[in-house]
C-alpha cells in the first residue's frame, strides 16, 4: 500500500470510527457477572449492516488514488508540447505565422532571430532547397513552411535522414495562407531530406 492508499484508509478508518464508535474488526463486548459476553444479536445485526454501507466505501478509497494518477498522466499528456528551435530573420511575418500554425497544433519555440543561413549551412541543408526559416525538433531538420502534420508523421515514424523541407515559400503552406493571400493554393511537396542531400517526395 502507498502512502496515499495509506492517507486514504486512515481517512475511512477515521470515519469507519466515528460512525460505529470502534474500529473496524472490533465488536464491543459488555461485561455479564464479572465476564465478557457478545453485544445482544440485534446490535450485532445492525452492525453488519453498517459495515455492508462502508465496505464499498474502503474500496473506492483504495481505488481511488489510481483514477487521480490515471487522470492527472492523460491531462500533462495532453497539455504537453514539443519543443522546437527556430531561426530566422526578427523582421519575418510568414516564419511567425508558420509558428502559430505550429503552436496552435502543439509545439513550442525557442526563438533565435539571428536568419538562418549560418544554421542551415551548419546543419548540411543544401541551399537549394532553403527557405525563410530552419527549425530543429527532435534531432530533425524542418526548412520553412512544412505543415505540423507531416512534422508529426517525421517524429512518428523516425526515419535515418536530415529532415524535411518546403522549399522557398510557396503560397498555399502554412503561414502563407489566408485570406492575405487571396486564399490562393500553389501545389507544392514536402521533401524528406536525406543526409546526403538527396530528397525524396514526402508529402504532397
Amino acid at each position: 500500500m502507498n502512502t496515499i492508499q495509506l492517507i486514504a484508509a486512515r481517512a475511512l478508518l477515521v470515519s469507519a470510527r466515528a460512525i460505529f464508535g470502534h474500529a473496524p474488526g472490533h465488536i464491543p463486548t459488555v461485561p455479564v457477572q464479572g465476564r465478557t459476553a457478545l453485544g445482544s444479536a440485534g446490535k450485532t445485526s445492525a452492525l453488519r449492516r453498517r459495515w455492508i454501507t462502508v465496505l464499498p466505501l474502503l474500496g473506492t478509497a483504495l481505488l481511488a488514488p489510481h483514477w487521480v494518477r490515471a487522470a492527472a498522466a492523460a491531462s500533462a499528456s495532453a497539455s504537453a508540447t514539443t519543443p522546437v528551435e527556430i531561426w530566422k530573420d526578427p523582421s519575418c511575418g510568414c516564419c511567425h505565422d508558420w509558428m502559430e500554425h505550429m503552436q496552435a497544433n502543439g509545439f513550442s519555440f525557442t526563438v533565435h532571430d539571428t536568419g538562418n543561413n549560418a544554421v542551415r549551412s551548419r546543419l548540411g541543408l543544401p541551399h537549394k532547397l532553403g527557405s525563410c526559416h530552419t527549425a530543429l525538433v527532435g534531432g530533425y531538420l524542418i526548412e520553412g513552411h512544412v505543415p505540423a502534420s507531416d512534422v508529426r508523421a517525421l517524429l512518428q515514424q523516425k526515419p535515418q535522414a536530415l529532415g524535411l523541407a518546403v522549399p522557398g515559400m510557396p503560397v498555399g503552406s502554412p503561414g502563407m495562407d489566408g485570406a492575405a493571400y487571396g486564399n490562393r493554393r500553389d501545389p507544392y511537396d514536402v521533401l524528406l531530406v536525406a543526409r546526403s542531400g538527396a530528397t525524396r517526395v514526402f508529402k504532397r
